[in-house]
């Protein structure tokens, strides 16, 4: 009996030939990542622990997003804590405000994670970079000063899915409109405790900003990871961002996995998840008459390069609907200069839109952007649970740039197809 691909990545890094579902394994780390949130408890946990330093000084990365431009005392507190946590600890890996990102743009970006890497983060959507054909998922805030202290972590080897993606995708169907409705398909714990793993002649019509879109949403349908095989493209984009050495896992033919699902892209539509959860999607035909008070597109889902040029190809030259508020979040500073040089900033600004700093902002209720009662969003953002952004009372519907953008010009749920 053979393993999927995330078994034989933790295999490796547990130093046996073999691994089974449900074993209990402890496996060397080639990350550990916090945020501005998360950290500060694993900083107090560290210091009970009274070491001097962290494992690795390279292999340790925290990352103020969550709260970053600090938007009060607590959240500036919260960043001076790890900021000299960092500095104590001299963590290479520490950015911030304008040298920053979204961390799960970042870390990619940075070249941190590379196939067949473990990495860990304590922040759920860690899960992101499985686009790479590394195994990472999210940890808790102990685990994380534990990871510091040891460079290990245990694990209980995950089953698996497998995704067998075929066709190519209609125009304005993009890596998100796949993963939610595969997520519509399977439901919020459809995944549960699984490895995710996507295979088949569909990838190659797939690009890297589809691939850590989908397998940033990995986790909304309960997965511990989502991981995609390395091809040409993933490695294109390793070697123009990545220094260090990889090493490529393939599943074995033998494989087990508890599902098998064959999902022809070709026939599917951009689509939307209503409130309060991912998997309550519906095609784009089927939304009906949903009017919107606000516009948010980015984040560490659908912030990156391609989503910011979908949603400018859009608004080009038109003007967003009068009292809709429209916000874009580039996930890094690199993006963000990019978009500038490309025209898309300048193309969002005479639009009527709000371009931010790179900050994970109102998709978890921070700040830049929060609901009052009763406002409905259209986001790009991972999730839409009761007051996830902003009142208890407020509804975020999930959904692509493509499907945010066109909405924005009509003030209402839109297919891009009719505003294009």
């Amino acid at each position: 009996m053979g393993m999927t691909m995330t078994q034989k990545i933790l295999a490796a890094h547990a130093g046996v030939e073999k691994v089974e579902v449900g074993q209990l394994i402890q496996v060397d780390l080639d990350l550990v990542l916090g945020n501005d949130i998360t950290t500060p408890v694993a900083v107090k946990e560290f210091a009970k622990m009274r070491l001097k330093e962290v494992f690795d000084k390279k292999k340790v990365a925290i990352v103020p997003d969550h709260f970053t431009p600090n938007k009060d005392i607590k959240s500036a507190e919260q960043c001076k804590c790890i900021r000299e946590f960092a500095y104590d600890m001299e963590i290479e890996n520490y950015f911030e405000i304008g040298e920053m990102g979204i961390e799960h743009g970042l870390i990619p970006e940075k070249g941190l994670v590379v196939p067949g890497d473990v990495a860990i983060g304590a922040d759920s959507h860690t899960c992101t970079y499985g686009a790479l054909g590394a195994f990472s998922t999210g940890i808790g805030s102990t685990d994380m000063a534990a990871g510091m202290a040891t460079g290990k972590c245990w694990f209980k080897v995950p089953g698996a899915i497998k995704f067998v993606l075929k066709g190519k995708p209609a125009e304005w169907v993009s890596g998100k409109d796949i993963i939610l409705h595969i997520i519509g398909m399977i439901g919020v714990d459809g995944a549960l405790y699984k490895s995710m793993e996507f295979v088949g002649d569909g990838l190659k019509h797939l690009s890297m900003d589809d691939r850590f879109s989908m397998a940033n949403m990995a986790i909304e349908a309960g997965g511990k990871n989502g991981i995609f095989p390395v091809d040409d493209l993933t490695l294109s984009y390793v070697k123009e961002h990545a220094q260090r050495s990889y090493k490529v896992y393939v599943a074995d033919e033998d494989a087990v996995y508890d599902e098998v699902y064959e999902i022809d892209l070709s026939t599917l539509s951009p689509t939307v998840a209503f409130p309060h959860l991912p998997d309550n999607t519906r095609k784009i035909d089927e939304v009906g008459e949903v009017k919107i008070d606000q516009v948010v597109i980015g984040s560490c889902t659908n912030g990156r390069i391609e989503d910011l040029r979908v949603a400018a190809k859009i608004l080009d030259g038109k003007k967003v609907a009068k009292g809709v508020r429209v916000i874009v979040f580039p996930v890094t500073q690199k993006v963000y200069l990019q978009a500038i040089e490309e025209g898309l900033i300048q193309t969002f600004i005479k639009a009527g839109v709000v371009v931010s700093t790179p900050t994970c902002g109102p998709c978890l209720g921070g700040h830049m952007g929060i609901l009052a009662k009763g406002e409905r969003a259209i986001a790009t953002t991972n999730r839409n649970f009761v007051g996830r952004m902003g009142h208890p009372e407020s509804e975020v519907y999930l959904a692509s740039p493509a499907v945010a953008a066109a909405s924005a010009l009509t003030g209402k749920i839109t297919n891009p197809k009719d505003v294009a």
